[in-house]
C-alpha cells in the first residue's frame, strides 16, 4: 500500500489515497514525523529514498470488492462484477437496505473479530438490485469510518485519489464522494501499487531525477463532485452506523 501512495504521487503531508480492491486501504501522508496511531489507525513508514523518512497513519476494510464477489460466487446474483453499477443505479435510493460485510470481522476502525455479515431493512419488496447497492454502498461507508478516523487522529483529508479495480464503477466513485462530502479523484492509471514500485525503481536507477518530475507525470481518469445535501448524508451515514452496531460481536456469543 506505501508504493501505492507514492504511485498516487502523495507526496505532501495530508495527501491521500484508498485503494479499492478485495478490501480498502485508506493511507494519508503524514510527513516526516509519525503521527499517533490513535482511532483504531495504524502509522506505519511510507518511504525513504534518501532524504529521510516519511510517515504515514493506514486503515484498512477487510472486506468491500470481496463481497461484490460474494453476490457473484456465493448468491449467484450477478455473473460478473460489473452488473452491480446498473442495478444500483435502478434504484432511486437504498430503501433502508444496509449490508455489512463483516464476513471476517471488522477491520479499522473496529478492529471486531467478532463481527459478523449483516444485511437488514428488508422487506417484502426487497430486490436483488437492493442487495447490489448495499454491497456497493458498504464499500463507500466503511472508507467513510476510516476517513473519520483519520480526522479524530488530527489528519485533514481535502481531496481522496482512488485507485484499484472497484474505480471503473461510476456508482461507487460517486457515491463514494457523496458520503464523504469531498472530491474523489479516480487515477488514470488503476495499478497504482505497480507504478509506485515503478517509480520507485525508476528513481533509484535515475530514469526520473525528483518527485516533482513524478508528479507532473500525475494523471486523473475521473473527478467526482459530492452532489448529495448534508442532511441525506449524514442521515445514510447515521443508519450506516446503526447496522455495524448490530454486526458488532454476534460471534463472541
Amino acid at each position: 500500500q506505501q508504493a501505492a501512495l507514492f504511485g498516487q504521487t502523495c507526496f505532501r503531508a495530508g495527501e491521500a489515497k484508498n485503494t479499492y480492491g478485495t478490501g480498502c486501504f485508506l493511507l494519508a501522508n503524514t510527513g516526516e514525523r509519525p503521527a499517533p496511531a490513535r482511532g483504531g489507525l495504524l502509522t506505519t513508514v511510507a518511504w525513504d529514498i534518501g532524504d529521510g523518512l516519511r510517515y504515514a497513519l493506514e486503515g484498512s476494510a477487510f472486506i468491500t470488492g470481496a463481497a461484490v464477489q460474494w453476490l457473484r460466487d456465493g448468491l449467484g446474483i450477478i455473473a460478473e462484477a460489473g452488473e452491480t453499477e446498473a442495478l444500483a443505479k435502478s434504484l432511486r435510493g437504498n430503501d433502508g437496505v444496509y449490508l455489512v460485510p463483516a464476513f471476517t470481522g471488522l477491520g479499522a476502525p473496529h478492529w471486531d473479530m467478532y463481527a459478523r455479515g449483516l444485511l437488514i431493512g428488508i422487506e417484502r419488496g426487497t430486490s436483488r438490485a437492493h442487495v447490489a447497492r448495499a454491497t456497493l454502498e458498504a464499500v463507500a461507508y466503511q472508507t467513510r469510518d476510516l476517513v473519520e478516523a483519520m480526522r479524530e487522529a488530527g489528519q485533514r483529508i481535502d481531496v481522496l485519489r482512488a485507485d484499484g479495480g472497484g474505480t471503473v464503477n461510476t456508482f461507487l466513485m460517486q457515491f463514494q464522494a457523496d458520503v464523504l462530502g469531498l472530491p474523489v479523484e479516480v487515477a488514470a492509471v488503476r495499478e497504482t501499487t505497480a507504478l509506485g514500485a515503478a517509480y520507485l525503481a525508476g528513481l533509484g536507477v535515475g530514469l526520473w531525477r525528483s518527485r516533482d518530475e513524478l508528479r507532473s507525470r500525475r494523471a486523473v481518469a475521473a473527478r467526482y463532485e459530492p452532489r448529495m445535501s448534508v442532511d441525506e448524508r449524514e442521515h445514510l451515514y447515521r443508519d450506516w452506523q446503526r447496522a455495524v452496531e448490530r454486526a458488532r460481536g454476534w460471534a463472541g456469543g
